[in-house]
């Protein structure tokens, strides 16, 4: 689904990525992580195309998104949420994912004269996806409720919906539990797991909480100073002593590491 080869990005005399090379694979939850500054984000920013790689390639699909502009990634398939959740606030819960579906026939003015059974189909498609999707991330009960009223933990969940109403057949979540109290993060690993399982989405997720890398991930990439230390199952992971070493400043501390995780 994604492959990243030997991607490299500086700002001025700071490596940001160096050489970072890894695959995603179909149906899977892939975890991203690394200390703070380790390069995690700015490979986000470099797949979605907000920043423009230095060397390297990306794939998605088998096809090479090099210079491709961020919109037109989106387009493409790739969905992606940040770690600040905005919302239009004065719209509800509902309004807010049917805003999301990509090529609406109601968005051309004339289509609105010409082809009005057309769009009274689509609107019945949509409305009836987003159900479904408020259902999938614990958001149902909520539909008509304004967007400024939710939690932080809430505006997660909304931005993953209104993701998922543009059918990405690739995720980038960007700390989907961070801020997040601990029963809506309980939603979040429910919600996220039901799309690989039920859904058959493929994601990957930038993630300080090594519980919910734990729980949800099938893989796991680790990146210390922007280059990729390890990479395996969370089980692995835990028990790399370069991840240790990165995290901790030393394998003394792994039982401080394994109860956190």
């Amino acid at each position: 689904m994604l492959k990243i080869e030997n991607v490299y990005k500086s700002f001025g005399g700071i490596l940001a990525l160096n050489g970072v090379s890894f695959s995603v694979e179909s149906n899977t939850i892939t975890g991203l992580i690394g200390p703070n500054g380790s390069g995690k984000s700015t490979l986000f920013n470099v797949i979605s195309g907000f920043y423009t790689k230095d060397r390297g390639e990306i794939y998605f699909e088998g096809k090479s998104i090099e210079g491709t502009e961020p919109y037109r990634i989106a387009m493409l398939g790739v969905g992606r949420t940040f770690q600040i959740s905005e919302v239009p606030e004065k719209m509800t819960v509902l309004e807010n994912l049917l805003l999301a579906p990509k090529r609406q026939i109601g968005e051309g003015i004339f289509n609105v004269f010409l082809h009005p059974l057309k769009i009274k189909g689509e609107n019945e498609k949509y409305l009836k996806n987003a159900y479904e999707i408020l259902e999938l991330v614990q958001l149902y009960n909520l539909r008509n409720e304004y967007a400024e009223n939710l939690s932080g933990g809430q505006r997660k969940l909304l931005s993953l919906g209104r993701i998922l109403m543009s059918e990405p057949t690739l995720l980038l979540l960007d700390e989907p539990t961070a801020g997040v109290n601990p029963t809506l993060i309980k939603d979040l690993i429910i919600a996220i797991r039901n799309l690989r399982d039920e859904k058959g989405e493929t994601i990957l997720l930038v993630e300080h909480n090594m519980k919910v890398i734990s729980e949800i991930c099938d893989r796991v990439i680790v990146l210390d100073f922007g280059k990729k230390i390890a990479e395996g199952t969370p089980e692995e992971i835990q028990k790399n002593e370069k991840v240790l070493e990165a995290y901790l400043s030393g394998s003394s501390k792994r039982k401080a590491f394994h109860e956190d995780s």
